[in-house]
């Protein structure tokens, strides 16, 4: 009992910092991949930080979380809340790895429910839930063409083509369709879908339960097949109240910030060090001058795109015009 409550001292005695998406919707950050690590780590009771990252919007290392030289990124080690869990500082899956039917639900949720979050935010409409999450900041111009950059991207990797689309979206829904109906049989009217305590599985299901009950317009399909089943609503309003709406305390609730990161993301050794260290002012490390120096072009190299997507789409415009003239010149 010592040895666990002295390890619960040094956890708070370290200086998180969770870097995210903005916070939008209502909620703390509406980013897909960072509001399931938020969640992770209030379910965690890590106390930290929050802070933001608007400078490089597609970066792929955000969400990060820091302290002192330590360093875990989303594009690392298979994401953050691995690394966390392999470094020994929040694991809250130690007694489920071996629980086939545990592995099973997180294999589904990540896998047909993060598809079909991606679709719909991405493919399946207009791109304005996406465009507020991750280009609030940016002209209309950069923004139209970052979006329909991803959207080309996602459809890659959900393999969708014109000829298959009306297959793939009907595919995409059924099994999100699917899975709800199993994780409401599932969860019940218990806290949480295991053994009644908080793993990675609850912290991924929620975020995307409350990405589509807030984030998502009413016309969702995702939304609409979400609300058939009433548990799970019940559930997402418990846990938003419990670990996003409700308590002050600095150990539990984290600080906001209303601009961006503070800290640009930096390598740090690859094991967690057991002693804790004293965070002291310190010159930028080459990765940080860099990663600024990056952000720096990246409306520059935005621009770039939007000129040459413009003059793309106006050849393309007066090659239909020529097509039309030479199909009419022969009707008088």
């Amino acid at each position: 009992m010592e040895e666990m409550n002295t390890e619960n001292n040094w956890r708070e005695e370290q200086n998180f910092t969770l870097v995210v998406r903005k916070p939008c919707f209502g909620l703390p950050t509406a980013c897909p991949s960072c509001l399931p690590l938020y969640l992770y780590l209030k379910f965690a009771q890590l106390p930290f930080h929050l802070d933001f990252c608007s400078i490089y919007p597609d970066s792929d290392q955000i969400p990060y979380i820091e302290s002192g030289d330590y360093v875990a990124y989303n594009n690392e080690n298979g994401g953050v809340i691995e690394s966390l869990k392999k470094d020994g500082i929040a694991d809250l899956d130690a007694e489920f790895k071996s629980v086939p039917e545990w592995i099973s639900t997180k294999a589904m949720v990540s896998s047909w429910l993060g598809d079909a979050i991606m679709y719909e935010l991405w493919v399946g409409s207009d791109g304005s839930s996406a465009k507020k999450i991750y280009y609030p900041d940016l002209p209309w111009p950069i923004g139209k063409v970052l979006f329909w950059k991803q959207s080309q991207t996602v459809m890659l990797q959900l393999g969708i083509t014109k000829d298959n689309a009306e297959q793939k979206e009907e595919e995409i829904y059924n099994r999100a369709k699917i899975a709800y109906e199993a994780l409401s049989n599932r969860l019940g009217e218990e806290d949480f879908l295991f053994e009644n305590r908080p793993s990675s599985v609850d912290a991924i299901f929620l975020a995307h339960v409350l990405l589509i009950l807030q984030a998502l317009p009413e016309t969702s399909v995702l939304r609409n097949a979400l609300l058939e089943h009433g548990n799970l609503v019940k559930y997402a309003e418990k846990h938003k109240m419990e670990q996003i709406e409700a308590g002050s305390s600095s150990s539990s609730v984290p600080q906001f910030q209303s601009g961006p990161s503070s800290s640009a993301p930096r390598k740090g050794p690859s094991n967690w060090s057991s002693k804790p260290k004293s965070k002291s002012k310190r010159e930028k490390t080459k990765e940080e001058k860099t990663f600024r120096k990056r952000a720096k072009y990246f409306v520059v190299a935005q621009l770039v795109s939007v000129l040459l997507f413009l003059t793309f789409m106006n050849r393309s415009d007066d090659e239909v015009e020529l097509d039309d003239d030479d199909g009419y010149g022969y009707d008088d």
